[in-house]
């Protein structure tokens, strides 16, 4: 590994023909729903579009061979999802697949960027909704439109079944009693302020119905161009927080990291005017997983530094995409875009603390 303590890495360059490995991968899941076993989610679009931002491409296909005894078959359509109805069936997870067909014939209609931008404020209030999955794959499948190989079918299909399932697990937080915090508060500080829910057991649903307050952050309304620099130093501090507080729920906790990164993934391709309702939503949706899932105290990660501070991030990425576990790659993926040394100290406690799949 190459000895340095401060290697950043914030982007992974995909080798050639990757980009079509990504399509072949979409392609082949694309069969399966978007959860099986009545509520767990398919997390093969985002794993593999991780693998192959992160550099990792070579591994996508034995790592779907892998994962495909995991997947359920499309459920059966029902009634069709029309623009007169739509609301009667928003937050109805038995519609998942009416929904994802309501999407495609929208996104072949319509640019897959006005979809986007027109359904992105009606569904930012249930951003928590299916454990904050459907905004991740959402999140990757922009990315893919935005990145190289651009808009193909198979991206702008897996589009499709982001906003199809994320339209199916639509579920507003409660209500909270906002906590006002110092102006000054930072990221770091309105996560540390976050007060954790009273009995930590249960369902994500069952812990979510337990949110009575959420600290206010941050403070006032932002531009646009403040309201995304925030998200990043959420999504940052997010990050930082998983290496000392991890250990908490390590599944479950990462997603107070990979929720509102996919939100800002998101951003270049909304109008600028939606930039600051996103963060207010990435901002809830992150302090409501920190809130479930946060444990009492810290704990160290002296081997996680240690190893972060010899290795670069290509060198921990390819250690996450060889340990297997979906959740531990896709927080990779965004602590890859963090790309400082906690990030890939983060990372690494990741894989320390998730049973390896492969």
């Amino acid at each position: 590994m190459t000895d340095t303590s401060e290697i950043s890495h914030t982007g992974a360059v995909a080798a050639p023909g990757d980009s079509g490995i990504l399509d072949e991968a979409l392609q082949r899941l694309h069969a399966s729903g978007p959860e099986r076993m009545g509520r767990l989610t398919n997390h093969g679009p985002m794993a593999v579009e991780s693998l192959v931002r992160g550099g990792q491409g070579h591994t996508v296909h034995r790592w779907l061979d892998y994962y495909r005894a995991k997947l359920e078959d499309m459920p059966a359509p029902g009634t069709p999802v029309t623009d007169a109805d739509w609301r009667t069936a928003l937050g109805d997870p038995r519609r998942a697949a009416d929904w994802i067909g309501y999407f495609e014939r929208a996104l072949a209609e319509r640019p897959w960027r006005e979809v986007l931008a027109a359904w992105w404020p009606v569904f930012l209030p249930g951003i928590s909704g299916g454990s904050t999955h459907p905004v991740i794959r959402v999140g990757h499948a922009v990315r893919t439109l935005l990145g190289p190989g651009g808009e193909t079918a198979p991206r702008v299909a897996e589009l499709a079944h982001g906003l199809g399932y994320w339209a199916a697990r639509h579920t507003p937080l409660p209500v909270r009693t906002p906590v006002v915090l110092p102006s000054s508060a930072g990221a770091a500080d309105a996560l540390a302020a976050v007060e954790r829910i009273p009995v930590q057991d249960g369902s994500l649903p069952d812990r979510f119905a337990q949110l009575t307050q959420v600290p206010v952050w941050p403070g006032s309304t932002p531009d646009p161009e403040a309201a995304r620099d925030r998200l990043a130093d959420l999504v940052t501090a997010a990050v930082h927080r998983f290496a000392s507080h991890g250990h908490g729920e390590p599944i479950m906790l990462v997603h107070a990291a990979t929720a509102p990164n996919a939100v800002l993934r998101t951003l270049p391709a909304l109008p600028r005017e939606l930039w600051p309702a996103s963060l207010d939503a990435a901002w809830a949706a992150s302090a409501a997983v920190t809130a479930a899932y946060s444990p009492a105290a810290p704990e160290t990660y002296r081997e996680a530094d240690a190893e972060a501070g010899r290795s670069t991030f290509d060198e921990v990425f390819a250690r996450a995409a060889a340990h297997g576990d979906d959740h531990t790659i896709k927080f990779a993926d965004t602590a890859l875009d963090v790309g400082d040394r906690l990030a890939r100290a983060a990372a690494l406690r990741g894989v320390e603390l998730n049973p390896p799949t492969l």
